[in-house]
């Protein structure tokens, strides 16, 4: 399979760039994405191989680009040719551009294999039709190295678990890889293997898995948890190598394994007062964990700064019908918890999540608009990302979705619209496609605006009173901070919306929608052919 004169093989693994400019793309070239930087770790520590990750939506400055988008692959391959190339299928919106590398790989005789969470069901063949000799499923660094051993043994890759694959014609499947539960025994990720990209935030974990079961999303099962020992030397690592400063813990849900969160806490806390210097630390949690004071009070002291939490919608007979059982006061409380014991707090909202059989809510979208924006506002938010839902394959939204015949065909709405910035399903009524995106795009303009560009200039200009007039100086610098900090934030923030909207305007995205519609009723019947 390779070539037996190579004294050392060379393993590429590609985060594909997002198909156009959205609301990530500036997050995206700061940091990477976790997966393929453990998978480049394990395989590099292999004695046959070196290994590399190439993330196309952070290239920095240096990087080799291509004039059509993403990394220019001609050149990186005449610069270090790969033997294999590994292909990051975590964001469905990605995929489009995925089988373009793949193909630009495979052509050129170089082995390729993807992984992530859009591989399932009939996506497999699909994939395995695009320039992908093998698919990975579940998590990637054992199944990963096990197959490029095999491959350069020449053994039969059958006896590799977690593998789909072309075997005359027909995809072939070997039997399920167990998860990984011995977190001790991986390596910890090797950063420095990203090439060209400048890294700000750095993307570390714990917790594998969420028991939330949430409809609409693909992370699932009993949650597998790492010490706290590893999480910390992670962080340990990262800042005494790279002098990172900026982490975002990845974890689903932070805060499971109470006791043990609390121990990483103190540790975390206890770590940076041994090197004289304060990190900062993002996290994704649940709104009810505002009611534990002592885990509240240790997040603060071990530097996490950002709380990311999930609303899903501030509208009582929505969280009813979706059978969220709170009530958008309670939510508001809560947040506000939140905001006192000193956290920014990031909202994250879904826009007209499709009901189940037999539920009415027929509110008008401008309505709903309304809400949202009261909302946000009591809730004093610091940032919101409002998304509309994304039936993301193998999902039980999906699912459902699909027995309803209301997914528009990817023909009609390719996958590069998978991103929750579009809508790809007939909608409840009364809402229709056309005013789901719209009310995204007004809720998110209302919040992002130009107008703060002249409230920088204020916040700037108030510093020095707040210097003259406050004795308390630490506190008086942190709501200086918070100030300067989201109005900043917020002028950027309109500019990503104001670009997105006009490279919008020039697609052809609402043109589409009108015929997947069409489609959409004739195969229910609705429309005579």
């Amino acid at each position: 399979m390779f070539d037996p004169l190579h004294k050392r093989l060379r393993f590429r693994i590609i985060v594909p760039s997002y198909p156009a400019f959205n609301i990530y793309s500036n997050i995206a070239s700061m940091t990477t994405s976790l997966g393929p930087v453990h998978v480049a770790t394990n395989v590099n520590k292999m004695g046959q191989w070196d290994a590399e990750a190439v993330d196309e939506n952070n290239l920095g400055l240096h990087g080799p680009r291509s004039p059509l988008g993403g990394a220019d692959h001609e050149s990186l391959q005449r610069q270090r040719p790969a033997d294999a190339v590994g292909l990051y299928g975590g964001l469905t919106s990605t995929i489009p551009r995925l089988y373009e590398i793949a193909r630009f790989y495979h052509d050129r005789g170089v082995v390729t294999m993807a992984g992530g969470q859009h591989f399932s069901g009939d996506n497999i063949r699909d994939a395995l039709l695009n320039g992908i000799d093998y698919i990975v499923s579940g998590e990637g660094e054992e199944a990963a190295r096990e197959l490029l051993e095999a491959l350069a043994a020449g053994r039969d890759v059958g006896q590799v678990k977690g593998l789909a694959y072309l075997k005359d014609g027909q995809v072939t499947a070997t039997p399920i890889r167990e998860k990984l539960s011995d977190f001790d025994r991986l390596p910890l990720p090797d950063f420095s293997l990203v090439r060209y990209a400048r890294l700000k935030v750095y993307p570390v974990e714990r917790i594998r898995g969420c028991g939330m079961d949430c409809e609409f999303c693909t992370v699932k099962g009993t949650p597998r948890a790492a010490c706290p020992e590893r999480l910390l030397e992670q962080i340990r690592s990262l800042a005494e190598t790279r002098d990172a400063r900026h982490f975002f813990i990845v974890d689903d849900l932070f805060g499971q394994h109470r006791a043990e969160t609390l121990e990483f806490c103190r540790n975390l806390k206890d770590y940076q007062e041994l090197i004289g210097k304060r990190l900062d630390f993002t996290v994704q949690i649940r709104l009810d964990k505002a009611r534990d004071t002592e885990l509240l009070a240790a997040m603060r002291a071990a530097s996490i700064n950002m709380v990311c939490i999930g609303f899903e919608s501030p509208i009582a007979e929505e969280l009813k019908a979706m059978n969220k059982q709170i009530r958008p006061e309670d939510m508001l409380a809560l947040a506000n918890i939140f905001r006192r014991s000193g956290f920014l707090v990031h909202g994250m909202f879904i826009f007209g999540y499709p009901l189940r059989e037999g539920v009415r809510f027929d509110m008008p979208a401008l309505e709903r608009v309304k809400r949202y924006r009261a909302f946000i506002r009591a809730a004093r938010l610091d940032t919101i990302q409002v998304l509309l839902p994304v039936p993301l394959p193998g999902t039980q939204l999906s699912a459902r979705l699909k027995r309803q015949n209301r997914i528009y065909a990817i023909d009609d709405v390719g996958w590069e619209y998978y991103d929750g910035n579009f809508p790809i399903f007939e909608p409840d009524p009364p809402l229709t496609a056309e005013s789901m995106q719209m009310s995204q795009r007004r809720i998110m303009v209302s919040f992002y605006r130009f107008s703060y560009f002249f409230s920088i200039a204020l916040d700037v200009l108030a510093f020095p009173l707040l210097v003259f007039f406050i004795h308390d100086m630490h506190l008086g610098w942190r709501q200086w901070y918070r100030c300067w900090r989201n109005d900043l934030i917020r002028f950027m923030g309109w500019t990503i919306v104001r670009e997105w909207s006009l490279n919008f305007r020039k697609g052809m995205f609402l043109q589409n929608v009108q015929r997947a519609r069409e489609h959409v009723r004739i195969l229910n019947g609705l429309v005579r052919l």
